[in-house]
């Protein structure tokens, strides 16, 4: 068995990791994650760190769920992978008909893939092509939101709203037309919400009267903006999208990749409002966080524009190797089989309140400028200055300083800049959420207050 010292230099040696300025990493110091136990990780010394994350916002049921290993051993006795070109497994066609019973009405039918990013990807190609095959060809431009992030594929940069990320490769991606982000603390329209009757969700409708016969569809994340700091959208928001969208004819797609499965208090946040997309990207939570395996759904009218004789050529020429893994759909199955036995979603009620109640005691502290929650998505925004909204110098790291500050504490979480984001797995207990709420509150008093 290798000690920590010989896998801290094998990743030095060969290993770049996603997201990490990897100049930095060898002073992080690396922490070598070994194995879990329900919520918790456990390191290669055999400390215990909470997965305020869940690992990247994946993990539902905690890590290692018995009746999720067991699927999966149970489907390798059977089969480990076969293709979906020419063929079909049982896993998947009952995955696609679960999928299809839970989520919003008019979702007929389903194109697996490995990602988030690639399940943006299949829904993007597909509207393009859906107005190609629909008799309007001009239809091929795309709405987004400011401040979006749908994936790292071109596709999905492209729709995509963060420089930070994505400024680098504009010569690479296709143009876009903006809405301005429903940011209520930052209002790119200098509006109060409530009294500003969603202005900014409005000028979606002047893009569609001015440019609607050129716009294909507009892809949002439902309720929440999840990589650019947890930004809540205001009641009523996504409603306004959607209806304008029907109004002018262009396709509404909901990006649900982290918002899906349990995470915002709902099975899917366009239940919130009770949005019907046209198309929807389905990841992360998929499996429980245990398997790589996305999902994009896609209504009737959409998929029978594809329909025709093979010298037609209306086929979806796409597809991936791994599209609909036996083994992934098998752990989707029992994700999706727990979530309704335990009544996960209901269930989370009791956390999501605790969780609220919590921070907004961290609300108050000095250097949190706004709490931004939905469900079990937050974001606790730190300033230099709360009174002008002055913010710190990137170069401080001053969020990076509070999740290494939690890690002392035995919570790992990440932050998005300077906003700390909290991600507790649905499964997580009431102490469990006050571990985490506490440590959160000790750690950015440590870093931004100069406390024990």
């Amino acid at each position: 068995m290798p000690t920590t010292e010989e896998i801290i230099g094998q990743d030095l040696a060969h290993l770049w990791h996603p997201f990490t300025q990897m100049k930095l990493w060898p002073g992080e110091p690396p922490l070598v994650i070994e194995r879990a136990e329900g919520n918790w990780l456990i390191d290669s010394e055999g400390q215990r760190y909470f997965d305020g994350v869940s690992s990247l916002w994946v993990t539902v049921h905690g890590h290692n769920h018995p009746d999720i290993n067991r699927a999966i051993r149970e489907q390798l006795a059977k089969l480990d992978h076969s293709t979906l070109l020419g063929l079909t497994h049982p896993g998947a066609a009952r995955l696609a008909a679960e999928l299809v019973r839970i989520t919003p009405a008019g979702l007929d039918k389903v194109f697996y893939s490995e990602s988030g990013s690639t399940a943006v990807e299949i829904a993007l190609k597909i509207a393009f092509q859906y107005w190609q095959q629909a008799g309007q060809p001009e239809k091929t431009g795309f709405v987004s939101l400011e401040g979006a992030y749908h994936g790292d594929t071109i596709g999905a940069v492209s729709v995509g709203g963060m420089e930070l990320f994505h400024e680098v490769y504009g010569p690479l991606l296709f143009p876009v037309y903006r809405l301005p982000q429903p940011h209520c603390l930052r209002c790119r329209l200098e509006l109060s919400y409530p009294y500003c009757d969603l202005a900014c969700a409005q000028v979606l409708g002047s893009i569609l009267r001015e440019r609607g016969e050129q716009i294909a569809a507009l892809i949002v994340e439902p309720r929440v903006q999840g990589a650019d700091g947890i930004i809540v959208q205001p009641e009523g928001y996504l409603t306004r999208l959607a209806d304008i969208c029907r109004e002018n004819d262009v396709l509404f797609i909901a990006d649900e990749v982290a918002t899906g499965f349990g995470r915002t208090g709902k099975m899917f946040a366009c239940e919130l409002e009770d949005v019907q997309p046209d198309l929807m990207a389905l990841g992360k939570g998929l499996t429980g966080g245990v398997l790589p395996l996305a999902a994009t759904l896609a209504s009737q009218k959409i998929f029978e524009a594809f329909l025709g004789e093979f010298d037609e050529f209306k086929t979806f020429f796409h597809g991936h190797t791994y599209t609909g893994n036996p083994l992934a759909c098998a752990a989707a199955l029992a994700n999706l089989d727990l979530m309704k036995t335990n009544q996960v979603v209901a269930g989370s009620a009791l956390a999501i309140g605790k969780l609220r109640f919590g921070l907004s005691h961290i609300a108050e502290m000095e250097h949190v400028i706004q709490v931004r929650q939905q469900g079990l998505m937050a974001g606790i925004e730190l300033v230099a200055d709360k009174k002008n909204g002055t913010p710190y110098e990137p170069g401080l790291r001053m969020g990076h300083q509070v999740i290494m500050a939690a890690r002392e504490h035995g919570v790992i979480i990440r932050p998005l800049g300077d906003t700390i984001v909290l991600m507790p797995p649905l499964s997580s207990s009431l102490e469990e959420i006050d571990h985490l709420l506490s440590t959160m509150e000790r750690a950015i008093r440590q870093v931004t207050e100069g406390g024990p």
